[in-house]
């Protein structure tokens, strides 16, 4: 199979991006939304970087699709580089009662200092950023309790900057996610295809799905073989051969009985994205 070297920055991206660091002088804390998946590759690696001095915050969504005990060493992870962080789901909304309270911890320097200026009252604004696809306007509608925030299970929906009254004095300003303009490490743009954070139309599926397997063969070997009905050992076979059983297993074929392995790709890539081979997390810490 091809190497396929993974980039992609879309114009409105580097607008984005201009647009946060001109909104960051009137934000008290960054709220980062990342893959619980892919801890890593779901950063993205210039925030630090625009944000400067402001207090940030993670929040590991997708956690009901990750796996639950990797889950845990990352948020110990976060905390001990005294980075705070809770898994949330914003489909189920667990975690979601934490969010409050952390944001206050985090900022109760900021809130006495308020109040010795006679400012006690004014509205604090948390900034929610994150990668496409991470679920950052899922996240605000479901504190905000609308559908204010567009939301669309495919990268690249959310435009402009919008701010949303979520709690009596304190507010969230949703932003387009950003990648950034040159993925370093290409396993970096690999997990994030595989995630779905990337645009499909601009993948070879074929390809994406072997290294997936070749992934998943290495971590979850029981939970591949199990979801597939595999009689290969996959940690022994050709991933490209574990994905033409995987089509056969399936009835996926073509002309004079050949296995459709386009199909079989698109059919992994989907069951993986929706957890239905098994919770599964990608990167350790």
């Amino acid at each position: 199979m091809a190497e396929q070297n993974i980039q992609w920055f879309p114009g409105h991206m580097a607008k984005t991006r201009r647009l946060m660091q001109e909104k960051l002088p009137l934000i008290d804390l960054v709220a980062e939304i990342i893959d619980a998946r892919i801890p890593v590759s779901s950063r993205n690696p210039e925030l630090p970087q625009w944000v400067k001095n402001k207090p940030q915050m993670i929040l590991l969504n997708k956690c009901d699709m990750a796996d639950a005990a990797r889950t845990e060493e990352w948020v110990r992870h976060f905390r001990v580089t005294k980075m705070p962080a809770i898994p949330i789901d914003c489909k189920s909304g667990k975690g979601f009662d934490q969010f409050l309270p952390l944001v206050r911890s985090i900022l109760q320097e900021r809130l006495q200092a308020l109040q010795k200026k006679g400012m006690g009252g004014r509205t604090l604004r948390v900034m929610v950023a994150g990668i496409p696809n991470v679920g950052k306007s899922s996240f605000i509608n479901r504190l905000a309790g609308s559908n204010r925030a567009k939301v669309e299970n495919r990268p690249g929906v959310t435009r402009g900057n919008q701010w949303f009254m979520i709690s009596k004095g304190i507010e969230l300003m949703d932003t387009p996610g950003v990648l950034w303009p040159k993925f370093e490490d290409e396993t970096v743009g690999e997990h994030l295809a595989f995630c779905g954070s990337i645009k499909d139309s601009i993948l070879d599926l074929e390809t994406l799905a072997v290294r997936l397997i070749a992934t998943l063969s290495d971590l979850y070997p029981q939970a591949l073989t199990d979801r597939y009905r595999l009689t290969c050992d996959v940690k022994t076979t050709e991933p490209y051969d574990v994905l033409c059983e995987i089509g056969k297993n399936r009835g996926m074929k073509i002309a004079r009985g050949e296995v459709d392995t386009e199909r079989a790709a698109a059919a992994l890539l989907e069951e993986f994205r929706n957890a239905k081979i098994g919770r599964m997390t990608i990167e350790r810490p």
